[in-house]
């Protein structure tokens, strides 16, 4: 992370040296908050050598007319900040989209995180006013700003118990804090403690295991992106989109859920399919408990909803029902809907939600979060998923081919990752500084009919998914991916066992 100053009340070049060091000091500790689990880790990659925040130093005039335009105060100010990303207490409340990035000159891709405006004039009078350096005072305003951008904030009292802390352990990283606020932060360590990563094992009051259950494109992946905040599972207008059991983790200080999005049940019409509905019944029975999702645009339970209601009956399942899609229909079009679930089944909760804007998901979630038990964590708290980066690569590819090919061809199709190559700077001493991954996909489909349609013209509909699938890819790696896709023709693959077996796709043991 680097801050790009801009002196637009030309501050003396031996002022602004003297401040330069502390602020190399203080980014570097805002990375390594990240490392430790503090800062979300998601960020660790870009906070490193990709991001950085403008810094600007203006006069009294310009800040009153900032203060004015921006928060309707006509008086100036010490400093100002602009968050460019949608966070809260230092993680990602939504995904980094690719408009969120920017390219230097030479083509690297980087993070633009937001503005600070401070006024010297200001700061330098309360430096003296309150009997300390210069430096710390501006060092003090850059440490409050970033934690702002960062979604720190000091409105509520136990956020800014949170902000303050945190404020004070970087003034003492970088040397500028006094006596006593070392000594606070000391003595509140175990209060820093609770904001870092929690290894597997650790214990957590409410940890276990939720399987989501549904028809075919209900929004079960939706709803897990939202709630992760990533995009593990592809989503797509399409049914059966999902195929296999994504374990899906949710973590806060005193709780992990890992929620099992399960393929969307059906008739199975191939063994692929039944391996994909056997997986999903396996996944419900062996579960601390279910979220049942339905589409809120059907007045009454459908025949799947019933084969998903029973098996729960048969295992005695704790449920929840989620009403899904709940803005696309009124409130009172819902209230039939609930009577009639409500006489299939005793759930614990029945919440409409609508898992595309959020609404709800929040008192879902504490719903959930209430039906598990006290444990130890069953996977480090860093980790938002067991799918390994091959996965999702490939499952990015499927999901271009899902959006830009129409009828069964999709269906047809599944992607296996022959090559994924990493490559990292000749001095690089860690995992996350690789410049480069390598790879090369072959989608599998089940005609040279379909294996011409998915080619296209002149080679422009695999050109399409390609570019598609490896902007997402870039996204989800952090670093430039350079993608080659192929095309095979296995005819009737998914009923066939040892391709099947070969692409990942098997029956789970009973156990989770």
């Amino acid at each position: 992370m680097t801050i790009e100053i801009i002196n637009e009340v030309e501050l003396s070049e031996e002022l602004i040296a003297k401040f330069s060091p502390y602020i190399e000091k203080l980014t570097s500790n805002i990375v390594e908050l990240a490392e430790q689990g503090v800062i979300d880790t998601r960020l660790r990659r870009i906070l490193g050598d990709s991001s950085y925040a403008s810094l600007t130093f203006v006069d009294s005039v310009t800040i009153q007319e900032l203060n004015k335009d921006n928060r309707d105060i006509d008086k100036p100010t010490d400093v100002l900040s602009f968050p460019f990303l949608d966070m809260k207490d230092g993680k990602l409340v939504s995904d980094i989209s690719p408009e969120d990035m920017e390219f230097t000159e030479d083509g690297n891709r980087i993070l633009n995180l937001g503005d600070i405006i401070i006024c010297p004039e200001i700061a330098f009078a309360n430096a003296e006013e309150y009997g300390h350096s210069q430096e710390r005072e501006i060092l003090f305003l850059i440490a409050h700003s970033i934690l702002h951008l960062l979604g720190y904030d000091h409105i509520e009292e136990e956020d800014e118990k949170k902000m303050v802390l945190l404020q004070k352990k970087l003034m003492m990283e970088i040397g500028l804090a006094f006596s006593d606020e070392a000594l606070e932060v000391t003595n509140h360590a175990d209060e820093l403690e609770r904001n870092i990563a929690y290894p597997a094992g650790s214990p957590c009051d409410h940890c276990g295991y939720i399987s989501i259950l549904g028809r075919p494109n209900v929004g079960k992946s939706t709803l897990i992106n939202y709630i992760t905040g990533m995009k593990l599972a592809i989503v797509s207008h399409k049914p059966q989109t999902t195929r296999t059991n994504i374990r899906s983790i949710y973590n806060t200080d005193d709780t992990q859920i890992i929620f099992v999005d399960t393929p969307g049940v059906h008739n199975p019409g191939s063994k692929l399919a039944k391996i994909m509905v056997n997986n999903s019944f396996s996944s419900a029975k062996n579960s601390d408990a279910v979220l049942l999702i339905a589409d809120g645009r059907f007045p009454k339970p459908g025949a799947v909803e019933q084969q998903l209601i029973e098996l729960c009956k048969e295992n005695k399942k704790k449920v929840v029902l989620a009403i899904n899609k709940s803005d696309d229909v009124s409130k009172e079009s819902l209230l039939p809907m609930i009577m009639a679930y409500s006489k299939l089944y005793e759930f614990v909760d029945i919440i409409p939600i609508s898992a595309k804007t959020g609404d709800n998901v929040d008192l879902l979630i504490e719903k959930l979060t209430n039906l598990l038990p006290a444990g130890p964590r069953l996977f480090d708290s860093e980790y938002m998923t067991n799918q390994t980066e091959r996965e999702i690569c490939a499952e990015l590819i499927r999901e271009q081919i899902l959006h830009y090919i129409d009828q069964e061809i999709p269906h047809g199709t599944c992607v296996e990752i022959q090559e994924f190559v990493e490559k990292y700077p000749n001095d690089s001493a860690d995992e996350y500084d690789r410049e480069m991954c390598v790879i090369k996909a072959n989608i599998v489909c089940e005609r040279n009919s379909h294996k011409g349609i998915i080619i296209g013209k002149n080679g422009q509909m695999l050109k399409r998914i390609g570019t598609q699938a490896r902007k997402g890819m870039e996204r989800l790696l952090g670093c430039k991916v350079f993608l080659e896709v192929f095309v095979k023709v296995r005819e009737d693959w998914k009923n066939n066992d040892g391709l099947l077996k070969s692409y990942g796709y098997q029956e789970e043991d009973d156990g989770q």
